[in-house]
């Protein structure tokens, strides 16, 4: 099989995720192509299954996610496994307001994976409805400790269900 992970990346964070997930499917046996939406190259139109990443600003996926979203070939991918997964700050803990915790849970539910999955869906696409969500520490990271493993794990997962 070959993996698509394709992503948006403004400080690093998502890209080191991707190249997580990439690393996670070869190790899986399978081939993977990683492609950049910032950098001036093709993205393969065939796989066999894929994930698509953006970081979560201002609770929504980047211009350049969206645009990939909105412009992916249904007729090429209908029916094969496509998974969302972005980067993300962590909810507010003791001391945060009601409005700061308000606004945390607005954005963890609709930031940029939640969303890029139900765009998927919307144009007839059938992504897996469990998005990955990774964690940074700070507006520009770096991610969460542990984070990388969580994205090898979950990837090991989706493979291994491919299988099934």
């Amino acid at each position: 099989m070959k993996g698509l992970v394709v992503f948006d990346s403004v400080h690093g964070n998502t890209k080191q995720v991707a190249e997580a997930i990439a690393e996670q499917i070869r190790a899986d046996g399978h081939g993977a192509e990683v492609r950049n939406l910032r950098a001036k190259q093709a993205v393969p139109s065939e796989g066999d299954f894929l994930f698509v990443g953006s970081p979560t600003r201002m609770s929504k996926m980047t211009g350049k996610a969206k645009k990939f979203v909105k412009k992916l070939d249904v007729e090429v991918w209908r029916g094969k496994p496509i998974v969302a997964f972005d980067t993300i700050l962590p909810m507010p803990t003791e001391g945060a307001s009601d409005k700061e915790k308000r606004d945390a849970e607005k954005y963890i539910v609709y930031g940029a994976a939640p969303r890029m999955r139900d765009l998927m869906k919307a144009r007839g696409l059938s992504p897996r409805e469990e998005v990955l969500r990774l964690t940074v520490t700070g507006m520009k990271g770096p991610l969460a400790s542990g984070a990388l493993e969580l994205a090898k794990k979950y990837t090991h997962d989706f493979v291994l269900s491919l299988k099934k």
